[in-house]
């Protein structure tokens, strides 16, 4: 077999086209030619131009809502697994449906769960993606998953900010073990929200747990929705004396009043990637690509090399 038959092929999602081009750029080949069939009632069909017979391949989506952009993925991967492509990496920035990790209470779907199903079901023999809501997500996979961190891209953009007196706080008690991991390398204390949701995406009360008097803090969170979460946390912070507070979220789902909650906030700046695309610019939105991270890691495992390097967490 020769070696270009075993040379891997990137395609990509409509919804993550361009960070698929930069990680094709990162990656060094141009991405794969996909074309899209629409129907009048708003079924689609895409078909993979190029061939896969024999290849590794890689396809790259986020699955943020609507329900489409997981459809995509499915029909791509199922495409794929028909082609004869020899092993289909389902490369997914943004794991949607996440939040849905357990039954919090009765009679709900654990969607996460459901969607691993799918996934495996439609050809995927490896997911790749960044920052799951819930680490365990991974073993609702029989495939190997490989699970990057964000705070790879982060910190050197945080370290150049060149800030004394840091704090490293977490909105919420879920995602200490995250702030604790950037606590780490910048070396910083930890302070902890502790909110009371009446139900989602509504919180009822919030109190600070630790001292940020005089402090520049850093918000440390995998996702920002509405924002409700973090302006609230910011705006306490504030009050509590601290000199600024900035927010890190690696997935900028950034729905209903989100923008104009950031932009009224006391949030000097919110750092995000762009494993989703943002729907509009913001003065205190910065986005540091993920590309060269997953680019990165898909050489790695392309050449079957280890990857545990890119861990930072």
């Amino acid at each position: 077999m020769g070696n270009n038959q075993l040379s891997p092929k990137i395609f990509a999602c409509r919804q993550s086209k361009d960070l698929a081009e930069k990680i094709a750029e990162c990656y060094g080949i141009e991405l794969g030619n996909v074309e899209i069939s629409n129907f009048s009632d708003g079924e689609f069909q895409p078909a993979l131009v190029d061939s896969v017979r024999g290849r590794r391949i890689f396809i790259i989506g986020s699955t943020f809502p609507n329900a489409d952009n997981l459809m995509e993925m499915l029909l791509m991967l199922d495409a794929a697994k028909r082609a004869s492509a020899r092993h289909i990496t389902a490369v997914i920035p943004y794991f949607g449906y996440a939040r849905q990790d357990r039954k919090d209470r009765p009679r709900v779907a654990i969607g996460a769960k459901l969607v691993a199903n799918l996934l495996q079901a439609a050809g995927a023999t490896r997911i790749m993606t960044m920052d799951l809501h819930a680490d365990q997500i991974q073993g609702f996979f029989e495939k190997p998953v490989d699970h990057l961190y964000a705070s790879t891209i982060f910190l050197p953009y945080l370290r150049d900010l060149n800030l004394s007196n840091v704090t490293v706080a977490s909105p919420d008690m879920g995602g200490s073990k995250r702030a604790y991991a950037y606590s780490k390398y910048l070396e910083s204390d930890v302070v902890i929200c502790y909110k009371q949701r009446l139900k989602a995406n509504v919180i009822d009360t919030m109190e600070l747990i630790g001292e940020v008097e005089g402090r520049h803090v850093i918000l440390v969170d995998d996702m920002i929705d509405t924002g409700g979460t973090l302006t609230k946390a910011a705006d306490l912070m504030i009050e509590k004396g601290a000199l600024s507070v900035r927010a890190v979220c690696t997935h900028p789902i950034l729905s209903g009043d989100a923008y104009e909650r950031i932009e009224n906030s006391k949030l000097l700046e919110l750092i995000v990637s762009d494993t989703i695309p943002l729907k509009r610019a913001s003065s205190k939105i910065k986005v540091v690509t993920c590309a060269p991270l997953f680019a990165d890691v898909m050489h790695k495992v392309q050449d079957n090399k280890s990857i545990s390097g890119q861990f930072l967490m």
